[in-house]
């Protein structure tokens, strides 16, 4: 049987049954763990289902983004962790982005003390915040209004980013994998692309809960990123297969 015929096997198997272990796919196909470990690493990295503790399963569909309001009161012992450990990413008198989301929010309550940045975003809440609470220059894309977001999202706001050199951006997510970064909400991706392309360092902020989810439209593969950082809650089986991707990883506590 040849590769492409396992993974139709595999994918179908996955799809029927929700998870599969591995030691029943490699009875069912006849073929060694070491292989179907190479057929399973391969279908991850087309996103196509994700590894678990002795087997696959089936990636989890957002349909949906939660509003501002509901993501504000989920994780946020983690997303403050994070946040703390990706200030110190920061270097001195750096442009840097924060994409809308709470887990950037998280980060810019780490900023209060700086007065060397300058600080690019597209999330109203943040630049609200740091307009009260800290002495950054601030740059606000514009776009047109994400009110569920409250931030800016579509061309507008992409060219406003293109126009820019940022040395550091940290970048959010409601559902990625070794794929890349996905969104059900087609006008995030020109804001996701341009700003990958506007800056010179790129870090994906993200709890783990969102690890292992896809949405329709693709934003941003994940070899864009230089650094993930997030939480302790990554499971062991997605450390492992991001370590063969050369990204550098850091778990927030």
């Amino acid at each position: 049987m040849i590769p492409v015929e396992r993974h139709q096997q595999i994918l179908a198997l996955v799809a029927e049954r929700g998870v599969v272990s591995i030691s029943e796919l490699t009875e069912r196909l006849g073929v060694s763990h070491m292989t179907i470990r190479r057929d399973i690493q391969k279908l991850e990295q087309q996103g196509n289902l994700l590894s678990v503790s002795g087997g696959v399963r089936s990636p989890e569909r957002l349909a949906t983004e939660p509003s501002h309001q509901d993501k504000s009161t989920m994780f946020s012992q983690q997303k403050a962790a994070i946040g703390q450990l990706a200030a110190q990413q920061i270097p001195r008198d750096s442009c840097i982005y924060l994409d809308a989301g709470t887990t950037t929010l998280a980060l810019a309550h780490q900023l209060t003390a700086r007065d060397d940045l300058l600080v690019v975003t597209n999330d109203f809440v943040i630049a609200a915040f740091l307009i009260e609470s800290s002495q950054c220059r601030m740059i606000h894309t514009g776009g047109t209004l994400c009110r569920e977001n409250r931030s800016c999202v579509g061309e507008s706001a992409a060219a406003a980013l293109r126009s820019l050199y940022i040395d550091l951006a940290f970048i959010s997510a409601s559902s990625w994998n070794l794929r890349g970064l996905s969104t059900p909400n087609e006008d995030k991706v020109a804001v996701k692309r341009a700003v990958t392309e506007a800056s010179h360092r790129r870090i994906l902020l993200s709890d783990s809960s969102k690890y292992g989810r896809i949405a329709t439209w693709l934003a941003a593969p994940l070899n864009v990123f230089d650094t993930i950082i997030t939480d302790e809650g990554l499971p062991a089986a997605a450390k492992d297969a991001l370590a063969r991707t050369g990204i550098e990883l850091h778990i927030a506590r």
